[in-house]
């Protein structure tokens, strides 16, 4: 498959994009179903030509086609298969096709499963997102062309970033791009509301199984992305507030914000205006980040590519995309009839809370990355933002946030009384307040303690919320049973989600204590902390692929018991002159015990090695709960409410004069 044949397809898939843009929308103002009915086969075209330009790009990074200046930039002769096939996505040329490609598929996915959908609105949805997907393809064939030749062709590879031949950054693009894009969906339908001039409770239903889709995939990117992050860059973190990292934070906290405002909307027809800004604002920043940290603007281990020259396309992709939305939203959020009141102590207000808290969060987490560059940039002056800020503004902000987590989807719609509810969560009252007492003793810090117990709450009252809608020691058991098959799978769907938000910040919080310390030490040298006897008992050079390692033994033990014995590696990777180290975990579920090798200093008859050791407590939880919250997600997708989609839309008179 030649890279020729690529780039026609990738061609071919902008003309159908563009087609897609015009055709369909054009269709639903003048009621021409003709034309309406050609959106799903140019999104399925543009997909299935997306497709073939994408294996021709995989095709030349496996056959080692240098005379591709992306595959000669990015690939060589030795870097093994695996690395050759997922290093197409490993820099800035073929993570862009893939955005497309991902994007394409979210078309195709709404002209298969939205057939439901009145066909304007189908249609309309399926244009917009064409439209997105053919300035992605524009900005592939104009600019970051990743089937550029160069000529005469070498016979090997430049080879890849060592960092990017680990098997979770491999798959971390993939799967975190696919929750950036997904919220491609959510803003599809509020361009199309915009145009219609009309949001309802059907418009909320069909809304929310994307926003939920696309906020599953972006929890398991953000928690494999900070999961490499521990276990591949040795430094015993998990997050460096890095601007890349926050670049997808960022979107994945209006997007929590966007599901929960979507329910007030399908359920109570309020939040109309917010939630359509809402969804578009999710997505204008999964946007701006990724084309942030392409251009080189946020730099980062993580940015493929330090390429300015290309920001004339991306500020005018952008000024169309995300100013041209706004503009529209200025125009017709006015003609958006609101409805739903409902009292502020009630499911509604809660929720209301819950968006103002996860807003404020994500400003923060915004002005924080951005105000750094904007500093360079408008005054010269190199200022940088770090954790002490990040955690002081955020956590103030989260802790009210996890206390109103605990009883706001116990609060009935409309009205509410909040003793009635609060009453029923005495024994998860009770709960926290004895982890209280226990993290008072066992940590040290304000904001850990608060965290900690605020974990519990969280656990304890999804627990107590599920348990009193089955009713559990209230009625026999096999009531209980029949109440859980009644039970929407949302119900628990969203009770899991909260449980890992639990489970999750309960790991952060008790990571905090972990201790670590940096020893210089012989083979045969042993080293205590936190109770356990580390030993170095061999170095040796073991060949790899394209490189080579030094690999250390360690011994652990605790108490003369041996617990494991762990092999840290340093590879050298002799065509890129650079090295990377390999960690080495033990866990038990509950703590981490993780090794580094560092440095050899002194001569080869008598070396010294350098350690570095960490004791982590509670570090899976943090990405244990991320899964959790995953699955959550999952379960809720699986509710046959979410499936079948929206009850049948009442006719709307007034849908063509509204434009």
């Amino acid at each position: 498959m030649s890279p020729e044949l690529g780039r026609f397809a990738l061609a071919l898939a902008c003309v159908f994009a563009l087609a897609q843009a015009i055709l369909p929308v054009l269709g639903a103002r003048r009621r021409d179903r003709r034309l309406m009915a050609l959106a799903p086969g140019l999104a399925l075209g543009q997909l299935i030509a997306l497709v073939a330009s994408f294996l021709c790009l995989v095709n030349a990074a496996v056959t080692n086609d240098f005379s591709v200046a992306n595959i000669l930039e990015n690939s060589s002769v030795t870097k093994p298969l695996l690395y050759k096939i997922t290093g197409v996505w490993g820099n800035h040329e073929g993570s862009i096709l893939l955005w497309a490609l991902i994007l394409g598929i979210c078309g195709a996915a709404v002209a298969a499963f939205g057939r439901n959908l009145p066909s304007a609105l189908r249609a309309r949805v399926i244009g917009v997102l064409g439209g997105v997907a053919a300035g992605f393809e524009l900005f592939c064939l104009t600019t970051s062309d990743p089937f550029d030749r160069v000529w005469p062709a070498p016979l090997d590879g430049q080879g890849m970033n060592p960092l990017l031949q680990d098997p979770g950054l491999a798959f971390h693009p993939p799967i975190l791009y696919t929750g950036y894009v997904g919220f491609a969906v959510p803003f599809a339908f509020a361009i199309a509301a915009l145009m219609e001039g009309r949001v309802d409770a059907a418009w909320g239903r069909w809304v929310r199984p994307w926003a939920v889709a696309a906020w599953c995939f972006l929890t398991c990117g953000i928690a494999l992305g900070s999961w490499w992050s521990y276990y591949v860059l040795g430094w015993g973190g998990y997050w460096f507030w890095d601007p890349v990292e926050n670049a997808s934070l960022i979107p994945w906290l209006s997007g929590t914000a966007l599901m929960h405002s979507a329910i007030v909307v399908e359920k109570r027809e309020a939040l109309k205006i917010w939630t359509v800004l809402l969804a578009i604002g999710t997505f204008s920043f999964s946007l701006s980040g990724t084309f942030l940290v392409r251009s080189g603007i946020l730099n980062s281990v993580h940015a493929f590519a330090q390429d300015p020259a290309r920001g004339i396309f991306i500020l005018a992709l952008l000024g169309l995309v995300i100013g041209g939305s706004l503009a529209l939203f200025a125009w017709r959020a006015p003609s958006l009839t609101s409805g739903g009141l409902f009292a502020p102590v009630s499911r509604e207000g809660s929720l209301v809370l819950n968006n103002i808290l996860l807003c404020s969060i994500c400003a923060v987490v915004l002005t924080g990355t951005m105000y750094p560059p904007f500093m360079s940039l408008l005054f010269g002056k190199t200022i940088s933002v770090g954790k002490p800020f990040f955690d002081a503004a955020t956590i103030p902000l989260a802790i009210p946030l996890f206390t109103f987590m605990g009883f706001g989807p116990m609060l009935p719609w409309k009205r509410a009384q909040l003793w009635p509810v609060l009453r029923r969560l005495w024994v998860a009252a009770l709960a926290t307040l004895a982890a209280f007492g226990v993290t008072v003793i066992g940590l040290s810090g304000v904001l850990p303690i608060l965290c900690a117990t605020m974990a519990v709450w969280i656990i304890g009252s999804s627990l107590t919320d599920i348990a009193g809608r089955l009713a559990l020691f209230r009625v026999s058991f096999s009531q209980s049973i029949q109440r859980a098959k009644s039970l929407p799978r949302s119900a628990f769907g969203a009770a899991l989600a909260h449980i890992g938000v639990g489970v999750s910040v309960l790991g952060l919080a008790v990571m905090s204590q972990a201790q670590h310390k940096i020893v210089e030490v012989h083979v045969g040298q042993k080293e205590e902390l936190a109770g356990y006897e580390w030993t170095l008992t061999d170095v040796r050079t073991v060949p790899g692929p394209n490189y080579m390692a030094m690999v250390a033994t360690m011994e652990i033990r605790h108490n003369g018991r041996l617990v494991t014995v762990m092999h840290p590696s340093k590879r050298s990777f002799n065509m890129q002159n650079q090295t990377t180290t390999e960690v080495s975990i033990h866990t038990n579920g509950l703590s981490d015990l993780y090794g580094v090798i560092g440095d050899k200093h002194g001569p080869d008859s008598n070396p010294t090695y350098v350690l570095r050791l960490h004791y982590n407590p509670l570090a899976p939880w943090m990405w244990f709960g991320a899964l959790i919250m995953a699955m959550g997600g999952a379960l809720s997708l699986s509710d046959r409410r979410m499936r079948v989609g929206a009850p049948r839309r009442a006719p709307a008179p007034d849908m063509v004069a509204a434009e």
